[in-house]
């Protein structure tokens, strides 16, 4: 955060130095693009293979295989979601929030990637649809389906509260990947890490610069659909916050489940 009173006064070419041009750290127009199209032609003929519903303050697991799309929505109320992907064969490749960030901004919407962390580095999903799509960015500078949040965590809950809260989606991410995998909960934890924020409003305040929420969009029927490019676990938690419109990590916000489903194309596409 920026300090209201600099103690050093700025020098007299500080206007020039701010109006400097910004440059693109990561142009991305030689990365193959996905087919769009061919994409939303497989899904059309698509069949439902699988569906969860992960409940409120809780989180689940769910399997994709390579070349088959799945689908978040939400089905009662407004609610968020924390996504984490992993490779089905290795979980030691997961998504990569900041990289993935990096490449395609703050928000993603449809034709972003997902991408793994190194030595990895490949996309893990594509996104091909999203209900969302018509609120880009509003005035207050914020948005849908962010890369630049981590997760509510009880380290952080005790941190700046001092309290103990364990349905936050850090907790149910690690419940929930140690169910699936059967691996002890200390071990599950240190595979869960940064996640996409699903139907979450977030942005940066101009002044402080501070991370920032506001309530969610999302209404029941709203969706965020991918085609897996890989075999991939995933994990998804119904955030604690509901909406994400007062606070989070607490039991005090109203949250609703949310359901994913798995679809198989009748043939296989290429993105």
């Amino acid at each position: 955060m920026k300090p209201d009173h600099p103690q050093h006064p700025a020098p007299t070419d500080a206007d020039a130095r701010r109006a400097v041009s910004p440059v693109i750290c990561y142009p991305v127009d030689t990365l193959p693009r996905p087919d769009l199209a061919a994409l939303q032609e497989a899904r059309s003929g698509c069949r439902l293979t699988a569906t969860v519903l992960v409940p409120p303050r809780e989180a689940r697991c769910f399997e994709v295989p390579a070349g088959h799309f799945f689908r978040i929505t939400s089905v009662e109320g407004p609610q968020v979601g924390d996504l984490n992907l992993w490779s089905s064969a290795n979980i030691g490749e997961r998504f990569y929030s900041g990289k993935t960030r990096a490449l395609h901004g703050t928000h993603l919407s449809t034709g972003d990637r997902l991408w793994s962390g190194f030595p990895y580095l490949r996309p893990m999903a594509t996104i091909t649809e999203d209900t969302l799509d018509w609120y880009r960015f509003d005035a207050d500078g914020g948005s849908v389906h962010d890369v630049i949040g981590t997760r509510c965590d009880p380290y952080t809950h005790t941190l700046l509260s001092s309290g103990q809260y364990h349905h936050c989606c850090h907790s149910n991410l690690t419940r929930a990947l140690s169910v699936h995998t059967g691996l002890p909960r200390a071990e599950a934890e240190r595979h869960v890490q940064d996640v996409l924020n699903v139907f979450m409003c977030t942005g940066f305040t101009r002044d402080t610069g501070q991370y920032f929420m506001k309530a969610s969009p999302v209404r029941p029927g709203d969706h965020l659909e991918f085609f897996a490019e890989i075999d991939l676990l995933g994990g998804l938690s119904a955030c604690p916050g509901g909406d994400c419109s007062a606070e989070h990590s607490s039991d005090a916000a109203a949250c609703f489940p949310l359901q994913v489903e798995v679809y198989a194309p009748a043939a296989s596409p290429k993105a």
